[in-house]
């Protein structure tokens, strides 16, 4: 949406106007789709908006190697993601954002950011793997010290290692 918004807001008269288009077809999507969450239609969204989804369409496909830098770009995106774009009209019951993903994964970017990422694909692996066993033990309030101290003492000696499931809660 931000980057239709610009679109809308560009100061080439063109430009502005095939945004406004775009962005209004979106917003009338996103209403769709939350108003299909509470009483959806018999014949699906799909169906209903088909003529703005292939109006949509045409749009990009006339746009996508326009002279506007970023009008191309919109364009191009919107016909090479387009099925995971329009996705929710199809099933309204997914959220219109992946917010709630990069808010989940940030503080792991900017953690690798600062300590200037990992030297081999070995170290970005733990890196990644670590990052899992901490969210999934934060997310069911374990103590992820305490499952990964278990972890390493079953492997040293040996052992199966535990499942999650098997930590104590933190305390």
């Amino acid at each position: 949406m931000r980057k239709l918004r610009g679109l809308a807001e560009s100061s080439d008269a063109r430009v502005a106007e095939v945004g406004k288009e775009m962005e209004g077809l979106m917003k009338t999507w996103m209403a769709a789709i939350y108003a299909a969450r509470i009483d959806p239609p018999p014949e699906g969204l799909r169906i209903r908006y088909a003529a703005a989804i292939e109006r949509l369409r045409q749009q990009c496909e006339a746009h996508q190697a326009d002279d506007h830098k970023v009008l191309g770009s919109v364009a191009r995106e919107f016909l090479y993601e387009g099925k995971v774009i329009l996705r929710p009209v199809n099933e309204p019951h997914l959220p219109l954002t992946n917010n709630a993903a990069e808010q989940a994964l940030r503080h792991w970017v900017i953690a690798r950011y600062l300590s200037h990422g990992t030297r081999s694909e070995e170290g970005s692996r733990a890196f990644a793997l670590l990052a899992s066993v901490i969210e999934t033990c934060r997310r069911r309030e374990a103590c992820a010290w305490r499952y990964l101290g278990t972890v390493i003492e079953a492997a040293r000696k040996g052992l199966e290692l535990p499942a999650l499931l098997a930590i104590p809660v933190a305390a």
